[in-house]
């Protein structure tokens, strides 16, 4: 028994100072919170079509400021846009997203649900187009304030809902 017990522990610790000491990046890469994001929730998102601004519902993020961590988690678009008011778009029409904060997001994600079918939506230069079948479209904006210098670090992530009729 203790003939292998012996190795055994030697294999665990081993293991733990293996798993440990793995290529961290030190200090001097990183990149304080609060400099990064400095307010105590994401900014304000808006969509533009045409000269009109329109305002988006904050949905779930999770947000790092002044060294403290906050994750709120709410419904869906759908469930939480019920009953609020479309906008009304023409077909095809541009939808532009607008957010007045720096640093700006530096990856997104957008998702339009019509009839419970959710689907990727093509996003250039921060705009897409509406659908060209008449209806009323649910939207989730994501997007990521991803660190430049540490790969896969968020310092903060947003969803923003809205939803369009098709006219």
């Amino acid at each position: 028994m203790k003939k292998f017990l012996l190795p055994f522990v030697m294999t665990l610790v081993l293991m733990g100072l293996v798993g440990c000491s793995s290529a961290q990046p030190n200090g001097d890469d990183l990149v304080p919170m609060d400099k990064v994001l400095e307010e105590e929730q994401p900014p304000k998102a808006e969509i533009q079509i045409g000269e009109q601004m329109y305002e988006t519902k904050l949905g779930t993020y999770c947000w790092d400021s002044k060294n403290q961590s906050r994750c709120v988690d709410t419904i869906g678009p759908v469930e939480l846009l019920r009953g609020e008011n479309p906008v009304t778009v023409q077909p095809g029409e541009v939808i532009t997203f607008v957010m007045n904060y720096e640093p700006q997001p530096n990856k997104h994600h957008v998702n339009q649900i019509y009839e419970d079918i959710s689907e990727k939506v093509e996003v250039k230069e921060n705009s897409f187009h509406a659908p060209t079948q008449k209806g009323t479209y649910f939207y989730s904006y994501g997007v990521w304030w991803m660190d430049e210098h540490v790969e896969n670090l968020s310092h903060g992530d947003a969803f923003y809902y809205f939803v369009l009729k098709v006219v």
